[in-house]
């Protein structure tokens, strides 16, 4: 209402009569009010987190959810994003989902973008499911914590060593994937869980430490402890965590490897963008090979809270450290990194790395916070989530390297 006003002073204060003079003023001065208006509303606002606010189920609140949304975002913009981050990243909190995001393609010259389906390899990360389905057997009577290896591989050279040892990682074994190729292992033949058992059966290399006696973390663990499940299930690795973890959990884009799924499975690159080659190392399970997604992650994640798969005594059994050879806060249960806070403020979690491909999973159960970080593009920094621990909880602690 002004700028008429304003308009219609000014057209008598020149003494523009003429109408066609009159008319083209009118219409300049019609077409700068449009722009101006239409500059104004197409302006976004910026983003509110409370559009990502759940309808259900609310078990936070939404100035509690805004709060931890903003400070996940920054972390993953900066940590992450900046960083060349290629994957798919989740946070969660007794099951909601706070923050969820996913970056880059899943061929990094294709178009094929990285979605909520895209499964990964969680490398080392799949030591937690092999854990969870011996502990299974356990609890259904098919076998025992102390029960010898040699009760199901009789010619295992090896004595003193139990399930449990494998578990937590004080079996003394050697890496598998060091000793074969240091004893002259055919690179063109690729290894099964089988051949691993053989070598060491005819090999015998010799233990780092006596069993028992010192923590060490070695692949061979878990490759036997795969080994036994197929002993004692009489199905396969894949076929057991299928039909007893991933169907049960809805985990529908989670999956053991096998050679059958080279075409589908995402591939892994180096920092630098090259494609890692396949080695004669890439066909082993227990250890690694299980392809999974944040989402279903974080299925799994939930399931053992509750008493779906495992007693609460027998998870307190996986989540308790059993190595105190060095000080520290940093240990490992049965099948889990962890630190032990004071108060019993414990965060249990696994890391993994194989090729290009990185993947963290952890755990702050007192919290019941979640973090899903998986990529298919060697990146360090996915490992480095103390920072966002300490910025949506109330912990803190000193950051230890992982005991090797």
């Amino acid at each position: 209402m002004f700028a008429y006003f304003a308009l219609q002073i000014y057209l008598y204060r020149y003494q523009i009569e003429k109408p066609m003079l009159r008319k083209l003023v009118w219409i300049i001065f019609a077409c700068t009010l449009f722009a101006c208006s239409s500059g104004n509303t197409a302006k976004k606002p910026e983003e509110d987190s409370l559009h990502y606010y759940p309808t259900t189920p609310r078990v936070i609140s939404k100035s509690q959810f805004r709060e931890l949304f903003r400070k996940i975002k920054l972390f993953y913009d900066t940590s992450l994003i900046q960083t060349g981050f290629n994957g798919g990243f989740l946070v969660a909190k007794g099951g909601t989902v706070i923050y969820e995001a996913y970056n880059g393609t899943a061929h990094l010259k294709g178009t094929d973008s990285i979605s909520k389906n895209t499964s990964f390899h969680i490398a080392s990360t799949s030591k937690t499911f092999t854990a969870s389905a011996i502990l299974y057997l356990i609890e259904k009577g098919m076998l025992g914590l102390n029960d010898s290896i040699q009760k199901f591989f009789p010619s295992f050279p090896y004595k003193n060593i139990s399930v449990k040892t494998l578990l937590c990682q004080r079996s003394g074994l050697p890496n598998y994937m060091n000793a074969m190729e240091e004893s002259g292992w055919d690179r063109k033949k690729i290894a099964s869980n089988t051949d691993v058992l053989n070598f060491f059966i005819s090999n015998q290399p010799k233990l780092l430490y006596p069993s028992g006696t010192r923590f060490h973390y070695s692949n061979t663990n878990f490759v036997l402890l795969a080994l036994i499940i197929e002993k004692v299930s009489g199905k396969t690795y894949g076929n057991f965590l299928n039909e007893f973890f991933f169907i049960p959990l809805q985990m529908r884009d989670t999956y053991v490897y096998t050679h059958a799924d080279s075409a589908r499975a995402t591939p892994s690159y180096r920092w630098n963008g090259t494609k890692e080659a396949y080695t004669w190392m890439d066909e082993t399970v227990g250890d690694k090979n299980i392809y999974s997604t944040p989402r279903d992650l974080l299925k799994w994640d939930r399931a053992l809270y509750g008493n779906q798969l495992l007693s609460q005594a027998i998870k307190d059994s996986a989540f308790k450290p059993y190595s105190f050879e060095k000080p520290g806060i940093h240990n490992y249960g049965l099948g889990w990194r962890m630190y032990t806070l004071p108060q019993n403020k414990n965060i249990v979690y696994h890391n993994g790395w194989w090729h290009g491909n990185n993947s963290c999973f952890y755990r702050v159960i007192t919290d019941s916070l979640t973090i899903i970080i998986l990529g298919n593009k060697m990146n360090p920094n996915i490992y480095r989530v103390k920072p966002l621990i300490e910025a949506t909880t109330e912990l803190s602690f000193s950051y230890e390297d992982e005991q090797n």
